[in-house]
């Protein structure tokens, strides 16, 4: 189970942070980290704070964008304090998070995503994802640093992974699940519908956004996805011989 669990940080400030995030990852036995666009790396601060984790700093995946980062995951998961206008589904907390993700861990990997130091995930971001995440704090200060958050969620999935470990799991309902980038391509391919079709024409709208919203809510399958596919592509071969 914890071998399918990815810790995504996105453009960590300082080089520190993700020593220290791969210590806590590492003492929770997870070793799967990708960086998005980090300021500074490799750094001497980053392998002087992993410690004992040097391993996982030196083994850990560079990428230059978030969909690079979780393509091949059947859920993404964004850390995110905020409230957003397009609320995607939410864990109140990293238990409930890893109670649902390790029903999807037959099928793939997941990912945790953590944000910048200042002000965490962007907008376009959480869109990548397919859920959001909160950790309850103390709300007159709630302000966890990016470590201790790592190190909160990577708890969590040790601790179910330890419980449940001796406990056969069946058949996810409503799966398999298709991957980050499986959802991409329908995605992709329903804009070309839209646009096709005149739909998109009031930008201002935020359409595909709300769609996006949706979909995440809906959480349909891989069957589900190329059933979607199939009526987008009907649809086209329609109008086209309109």
């Amino acid at each position: 189970m914890l071998d399918r669990i990815r810790i995504v940080l996105v453009q960590t400030f300082h080089p520190g942070n993700i020593g220290a995030s791969a210590r806590a990852m590492k003492t929770m036995g997870l070793s799967d980290l990708v960086l998005v666009n980090p300021r500074q790396f490799p750094d001497e601060e980053a392998s002087r704070l992993a410690a004992g984790a040097s391993d996982i700093v030196d083994g850990c995946r560079v990428v230059d964008s978030l969909p690079d980062a979780v393509g091949d995951c059947v859920q993404v998961v964004g850390a995110s304090a905020r409230l957003r206008s397009l609320p995607l589904p939410c864990y109140d907390g990293p238990d409930l998070m890893m109670e649902d993700a390790a029903k999807r861990l037959e099928e793939g990997r997941i990912a945790i995503v953590f944000g910048r130091e200042r002000f965490g995930l962007t907008n376009e971001e959480i869109g990548h994802c397919t859920h959001q995440l909160t950790i309850p704090a103390n709300p007159d200060y709630g302000i966890l640093n990016l470590s201790q958050a790592v190190q909160i969620v990577a708890y969590e999935a040790f601790r179910l992974a330890n419980r449940d470990s001796d406990t056969p799991r069946g058949p996810v309902a409503g799966g398999p699940y298709p991957t980050v980038e499986q959802l991409e391509h329908f995605h992709a391919h329903l804009h070309r519908a839209l646009s096709a079709a005149g739909f998109l024409n009031q930008p201002h709208a935020r359409t595909e956004a709300h769609l996006r919203a949706l979909f995440a809510r809906a959480e349909p399958s891989r069957k589900e996805i190329s059933i979607l596919r199939g009526v987008l592509a009907a649809l086209e071969a329609s109008g086209n011989n309109d």
